[in-house]
């Protein structure tokens, strides 16, 4: 068979083909790809898989790249990280509350300073009411002439 009719059956890239039939597994990014694609194969060519997957993982210990597994996280962690789990670990609900709650403080707290100022710079607010006391009699004003 050719090599595209095996990529055709299998679903196998081309280059992935030629390079399984090579035992060139730089063109795999991961193992993971690599023991698919020979299971397909293999499978493909009717082939004992309890023979054929042992074999493999013995030819990828002998790689460089493919020899231990890659780890799973990256042990270096940026500021953006750490920041973004300390977010992601915040309680939304009582952040909004704690929010609103100081909103209103500071807005009753600029009310109270503004009428304090208010009262201030206005003298005649305090002034208490006048009582009315009459005159003596015959002081009024005279009438306009015509």
């Amino acid at each position: 068979m050719t090599v595209q009719q095996v990529a055709d059956a299998t679903k196998i890239r081309t280059d992935h083909v030629r390079a399984l039939e090579e035992g060139d597994f730089s063109v795999f990014s991961a193992p993971i790809y690599i023991r698919g694609s020979v299971k397909n194969y293999a499978t493909f060519l009717k082939l004992d898989l309890a023979k054929v997957l042992p074999a493999l993982e013995a030819e990828l210990k002998g790689t460089q790249k493919f020899s231990e597994p890659p780890p799973l996280t990256r042990q270096e962690k940026s500021i953006v990280d750490q920041l973004t789990l300390v977010l992601a670990k915040l309680n939304w609900k009582m952040g909004f509350v704690g929010v609103g709650a100081i909103v209103i403080v500071v807005v009753l707290g600029l009310i109270i300073i503004t009428v304090r100022h208010h009262h201030r710079n206005n003298p005649g607010l305090d002034i208490k009411p006048a009582i009315y006391q009459p005159g003596p009699q015959g002081d009024t004003l005279p009438l306009p002439k015509k």
